[in-house]
């Protein structure tokens, strides 16, 4: 146990300690505040904003849409079916499958369904494919925390002429509140932070999206660019970009701590 938490541990700060040590020279405001100009990618001024804010609206807006589908059809599981459900089986089954899809999968899906409505490289292409691409994680995530509830609780609701949406809403959604958040958060971390599937869907500029049917850049394809270019100055900006993305997940993360600390006082242990 003891070699087992050495070697994770150990993985995480080599992999944050290299980010830091190669992108921290190359971080500076202008960096961050700013789009690109004229010839960035070649080693002249400007910054990623416009990969900063691209990334946190597509995946801001995945995971809002993501939440709309995953909640209720995990509700459905727990509260209108039984326990042992062939149905609910059967979804759980196909929640796992989709979880260990490659996203380039689910890219090159989003790119099919962009030809299939017509739709171009866009902002709103890219959050239907990173939506896609959390909901099955979402909707597990929230199923293991909702299958905990107990049963007491909700029998308790029913006895007190509770009907099963009231029971639902009002009852487990409230029990199992900080759990919910956990794993909404972890979902929007991992569309923050995944290229492939939107390679195909969400396209890339260097300009701020006004709308969803603009191309948004996002962070992971601007690192992507970087470390592609034969300029060296351009590499270690790749670095600095990184270890942009990596601040915002550790935000997301000690969000996510926050939140469960402050809404388990209303959960019943």
């Amino acid at each position: 146990m003891g070699l087992a938490l050495f070697l994770v541990v150990g993985c995480l700060v080599f992999i944050v300690g290299t980010i830091v040590w190669k992108g921290l020279p190359a971080l500076k405001l202008s960096m961050i505040f700013q789009t690109p100009k004229g010839g960035f990618y070649l080693g002249k001024e400007g910054g990623i904003l416009n990969a900063i804010l691209g990334s946190l609206a597509l995946a801001g807006g995945a995971t809002l849409l993501a939440l709309l589908v995953s909640l209720p059809i995990v509700l459905y599981l727990n509260v209108y079916t039984g326990r042992r459900s062939r149905t609910a089986g059967f979804i759980r089954f196909s929640f796992d499958v989709l979880w260990g899809v490659p996203s380039i999968v689910y890219g090159a899906f989003g790119f099919l369904l962009m030809v299939f409505i017509g739709l171009r490289t866009s902002l709103l292409a890219g959050i239907l494919t990173v939506a896609l691409l959390e909901l099955p994680i979402m909707s597990r995530a929230m199923d293991e925390v909702v299958r905990l509830v107990p049963r007491d609780l909700t029998d308790a609701a029913y006895s007190l002429g509770a009907t099963r949406l009231e029971t639902a809403f009002r009852v487990v959604v409230r029990q199992t509140l900080p759990g919910i958040l956990t794993a909404v958060l972890i979902a929007f971390g991992r569309g923050i932070g995944d290229a492939a599937s939107v390679l195909f869907t969400a396209g890339f500029t260097d300009r701020v999206p006004t709308s969803l049917l603009q191309p948004a850049a996002t962070l992971p394809l601007a690192i992507f660019f970087q470390l592609g270019t034969p300029f060296a100055e351009v590499r270690e900006r790749a670095y600095a970009s990184a270890a942009v993305l990596t601040v915002l997940i550790l935000a997301i993360s000690l969000i996510s701590r926050a939140a469960v600390r402050k809404y388990s006082r209303h959960t019943i242990r």
